[in-house]
């Protein structure tokens, strides 16, 4: 005897459900055995960082971005079937795309290495250098703005007569260890600082003003010639008491000294008008501060003026090269070729 109709029905879609969940975990299995497999078959060594209090999720989207995971949901659960969601730990770690899931995790969990190399660039102002630090996770962002200058005045004593730290983080390639403290950093740097650029300031008796000289022309000149020949034009200007005119003066007035991501950095007719001690346009003098942290090029062109007929000069459009004038005149001519 045959079964109803609606009997038959009812136990074909039952087969039917049974058959397709049984199918969803098939793909699902298969799609978790596939992210677990390396990204490519080959890959090279690559560093990778993680940053004190970031998230599994983070590090999941950031592998997956860096095409060391097939997939960050496959991350994330493997990360809690693990059990190692609360274990990733801080550090630089060298990984490869040829690693498969397990073994990412494995060597994420275990412990990186504590420290990072960071590069500082000449011209760096200090707000900059806080910037590139708290981006590689040596410091919080504004330790090394917020850190008090008599902290650091006992060990380094050229310190005692200034107000800021600006012109002292010397630009050079570092290593730092992952949350060091803002005085540790800042030690490093002054400690470069005396041995690289305090070596040649030391002894002279003007050596602040030289620093800030320096600072102007690190952000205002690329070339070593051209910035001892502009130290003259410098110079000879505060002789004859007339305003410095250093644009890069105006663009740290104009990005609160933090010049590494300002989007308003260049100047305008407009701009020379700001009421800023650092407007070498309508103050005579020296600015308060160096308004950068040199490198030693820098340094050693203003020890080394070179006297000379000029009295003005220019950074061409472009090619950046520096254009010098006698008449303002001739300056005015060279502006509207070169700029």
């Amino acid at each position: 005897m045959n079964p109803p109709n609606n009997i038959r029905g009812v136990v074909g879609f039952r087969s039917l459900i049974s058959l397709g969940t049984i199918l969803f975990f098939i793909l699902v299995a298969a799609y978790f055995f596939y992210g677990l497999q390396p990204s490519r078959a080959e890959g090279g060594s690559l560093q990778f960082k993680i940053i004190k209090g970031e998230g599994f999720r983070e590090i999941g989207a950031r592998l997956s971005q860096n095409s060391f995971i097939k997939s960050i949901s496959v991350f994330k659960l493997y990360s809690i079937l693990s059990g190692r969601v609360q274990k990733f730990q801080p550090g630089l770690y060298d990984l490869s795309s040829a690693m498969t899931l397990p073994e990412i995790i494995d060597v994420l969990t275990s412990g990186g290495k504590n420290e990072t190399s960071v590069v500082i660039p000449e011209g760096s102002t200090v707000k900059d250098i806080d910037m590139i630090l708290a981006e590689a996770g040596v410091i919080e962002r504004g330790a090394l703005i917020n850190l008090p200058l008599k902290e650091l005045t006992l060990n380094h004593s050229f310190l005692a007569t200034v107000n800021s730290f600006e012109g002292f983080f010397f630009p050079d390639t570092y290593r730092f260890k992952f949350n060091s403290s803002a005085k540790e950093v800042a030690d490093r740097f002054l400690e470069n600082f005396e041995a690289k650029a305090w070596s040649l300031l030391n002894g002279q008796k003007n050596w602040y003003d030289l620093l800030i000289l320096s600072s102007f022309l690190e952000r205002e000149v690329p070339d070593f010639g051209d910035r001892q020949i502009v130290a003259g034009i410098f110079l000879k200007r505060l002789r004859i008491g007339m305003p410095l005119q250093a644009d890069a003066s105006i663009s740290y007035a104009k990005c609160d000294g933090e010049l590494k991501d300002c989007l308003e950095i260049r100047v305008t007719k407009k701009d020379l008008a700001i009421s800023s001690p650092y407007n070498t346009y309508q103050r005579l003098g020296w600015t308060p501060t160096p308004i950068s942290n040199p490198g030693q090029s820098a340094i050693k062109a203003a020890m080394t003026p070179q006297a000379t007929s000029y009295i003005y000069y220019l950074s061409a459009s472009g090619t950046k090269d520096t254009i010098f004038s006698k008449t303002l005149e001739e300056h005015n001519l060279n502006r509207s070729k070169y700029l």
